[in-house]
Parts: structure tokens; C-alpha cells; sequence
């Protein structure tokens, strides 16, 4: 199959290509070669408008479309890998936070079993998140600060064991006690180690990178600020070129200007996240986080709220959150490889989040808006927006 398009961004690099007219060929799923100008016959679909991107590649999802994963069971975890894709989001690390470490394993334990049986043609799960319970008091956020604790040797092992071949990434505070050895515990087993809900200082921060970090989640949110005599967590994550950071850019979370800082003081390590929680998609009302409670107040893009006005995850759809880095003036080659091959190369997966030879065929239609027109998977259209513009797609 041949989709051409008059931009196409392949997200090799965010200094790599500036879109260019031209056209991607793919074969039973996989990319067989991407070229500027006209395809050697004619295409199979033809996009006049917009941009031809990579999958979309969100590495903390705590829930949408009213579902949250840490209490769904498979067919609910189904639910959201095949919705997600019309928010141009073709891979996904699922997100559970802070709860006893027994209840942790219990839900790796059933997703292990589960995740390799979900229906084809939803978004690729990766693997999961555990966001706690390994984080500062002082940084909770959202997190219930009576499951909050240690990271011991024997916790560490009970995560690791139930989460083998599933669990991906972790989230730690690196100045609690014993947190230097289990990011070096977790490292060993494969397991991707981000800082966060820290009041870590930079020095604390740099030694996690020592032990095996790499990774800082939602810059900003939950963490000892930028400083000018102490630069914190955000400011060693800015400056340390071993860190790659998470960024919600909902322009709630973080202001725009802000957005645009982190993108221009660290190039190429800005990975761009949802923490979309369960009520992302949905109108206002009441769900959960972590099995308890949230509020989402509106439906024009404001995040859910605890009892206690505090920002529990986002509403915020991936897409979007390219868009709205275009808006605070990263150059969209920068935004998109933001969402797709930085997560991607992160997350240990380089076959996914590029138009590239021998790549997945995950790719997404965004209009001039930015937002989600048609998008496939594994060279299947698995999404259309419905209009005029994607009909052509629909028959392919």
C-alpha cells in the first residue's frame, strides 16, 4: 500500500527532516521505504492536506474514555487500546499509581496474563507504569499519602516478579531511603527508572542518573522546583543529558512559555505525555484515580481535580498535546518527534515512532489543526474522522 502526502513528517529526529511532499509504501504491517516526490504508481490513498505522521507513543496513560486501568478488567483495558487510536496514540504505557504494594502486584499479575490476548487493531500496549508507592510525602500530588513508602529490596523483587515481561517503567523518589538500590535493582532487571514526585536535590537526582535513571516524569508537577542556588529536579533534568523528561502539555499543568523552555534547554529529551486519567473523553463529572475519587469541572480541556483542588492527571488527548507545543513555538518536526520517536527510543521500542524503513506501519492523518483525521496500525486503518477528506481512506 502507498499513502502519499503533500507533508510528510517522519520524525527521525527533531532536527532531522522539515516536512516534505511525499510518500510512505508498506507492506503486511511494515515500512518498506519513505521518499520525497512522486510514488512509483499511483497511491492508494492520497492526503491533500495536513500532515502524514508516526503512531503517536504515550508512556503514562492512567485511563480514558471513563475507564481507569488500575481497576478495569482485560475488556475495559481493550476498550481504551481500541479508542485511543482516534486520538492519534498508537502505543501506550498504562499507568497505575500509588496503592499497597499487594495490590500493585495483584493487578501486574492479571494484566500479565491478559495483555498478550487483547483484540488486535487497538493501540500496542507496551508494557505498564507503576507510578508509586515509592515517592515523597512532600510531592504526593494526587497520590494517597497512607499507601506511600520505602522502596525495600523485598518490595522492589514482589514488583519485579509480578510484573516480569510487563513491567516497564517506575517511578521513584531517589532521595528516600534505599531508593539508590532499587533504581539500580530495577535497572538490572530491565526496567526503565523515572524520577519523580521527588523534593530530590540536583545532586540526588544526578546520582539516580549514576544508578540507572533515565527518565523524569511530568517535568515540573510533583517536584522540587528550578532554583537559582538549588536547581532541583526540574533543573538537573533540564541540564543532565543522560534525562529525559515527561511533559504534559496541556498548558494547564505547565504554562505555554514554560512548554517552549523546556523544549528549547533541552533538545531532543522532552518526551510528551497525557497522564490522561479516566475522565479524559468524557463530559464533566465524577471518576476515579487510583480508585478514588476525582472531579473533571469542564469539558474545554481542564484537568480533574481532587476534593482538594488538586490536579489529578489530565483530560488531555496526545494529539493535542503536539498541538499545543506547536503553539509555544517548537517547530513540529520537534513537537512530533516528541510523541513518537523519543518515547519510542526511550521505552526500548526503535521500530515504532518513525517513518522509516523496516518500522511498524503505524501512522496517523493529522489535518491543519492538528488533530486526528485517520489513523492505521500495523498498515490497517483502524480510525477516520468520518468527513469528506478520509472517505478515500475507508475503502483502502
Amino acid at each position: 500500500m502507498i499513502i502519499a502526502a503533500e507533508q510528510v513528517v517522519t520524525a527521525a529526529s527533531p532536527d532531522g527532516p522539515v516536512p516534505f511532499s511525499g510518500f510512505v509504501e508498506f507492506t503486511d504491517g511494515v515500512i518498506g521505504s519513505v521518499s520525497a516526490g512522486r510514488p512509483p504508481r499511483p497511491a492508494d490513498v492520497t492526503l491533500a492536506d495536513g500532515y502524514l505522521l508516526p503512531g503517536l507513543v504515550d508512556l503514562q496513560v492512567n485511563g480514558y474514555f471513563g475507564i481507569e486501568f488500575q481497576t478495569a478488567d482485560a475488556a475495559r483495558w481493550g476498550e481504551i487500546a481500541a479508542r485511543l487510536p482516534s486520538t492519534g496514540t498508537t502505543s501506550l504505557v498504562p499507568t497505575i499509581i500509588t496503592a499497597p504494594v499487594e495490590r500493585l502486584t495483584a493487578t501486574l499479575r492479571a494484566a500479565r496474563d491478559f495483555v498478550p490476548d487483547l483484540p488486535a487493531g487497538g493501540a500496542r500496549v507496551l508494557g505498564v507504569h507503576v507510578e508509586g508507592p515509592f515517592l515523597s510525602p512532600l510531592r504526593r500530588g494526587a497520590h494517597n499519602p497512607q499507601w506511600i513508602t520505602d522502596p525495600t529490596p523485598p518490595a522492589v523483587t514482589e514488583l519485579i516478579e509480578a510484573g516480569r515481561g510487563l513491567l516497564r517503567l517506575v517511578t521513584i523518589a531517589p532521595e528516600l531511603p534505599g531508593a539508590l538500590a532499587a533504581i539500580e535493582q530495577l535497572t538490572e532487571a530491565g526496567v526503565l527508572v523515572s524520577v519523580g514526585h521527588s523534593d530530590a536535590l540536583a545532586a540526588q537526582v544526578a546520582a539516580a542518573a549514576d544508578r540507572g535513571a533515565r527518565m523524569v516524569t511530568h517535568l515540573f508537577n510533583a517536584q522540587r522546583g528550578l532554583s537559582h542556588r538549588e536547581p532541583g529536579v526540574a533543573g538537573q533534568a533540564l541540564t543532565d543529558e543522560r534525562l529525559t523528561s515527561g511533559l504534559i502539555a496541556d498548558l494547564h499543568h505547565v504554562a505555554g512559555p514554560v512548554c517552549g523552555l523546556a523544549f528549547r534547554a533541552a533538545p531532543g529529551r522532552i518526551a510528551l505525555v497525557t497522564d490522561a486519567a479516566a475522565p479524559a473523553g468524557m463530559p464533566p463529572g465524577e471518576y476515579l484515580l487510583g480508585g478514588e475519587p476525582v472531579r473533571l469541572p469542564d469539558a474545554a480541556g481542564a484537568p480533574p481535580l481532587r476534593a482538594d483542588g488538586t490536579l489529578a492527571g489530565s483530560s488531555l488527548r496526545l494529539d493535542v498535546a503536539v498541538a499545543n507545543a506547536v503553539a509555544c513555538g517548537v517547530p513540529l518536526t520537534a513537537a512530533a518527534c516528541a510523541a513518537t520517536s523519543i518515547p519510542a527510543d526511550l521505552i526500548g521500542r526503535p521500530d515504532l515512532g518513525r517513518l522509516a524503513p523496516g518500522a511498524a506501519a503505524d501512522l496517523i492523518w493529522l489535518g491543519p489543526d492538528l488533530r486526528t483525521r485517520a489513523t492505521w496500525l500495523a498498515g490497517r486503518l483502524v480510525f477516520t474522522d468520518g468527513s469528506a477528506a478520509t472517505l478515500a481512506c475507508a475503502r483502502s
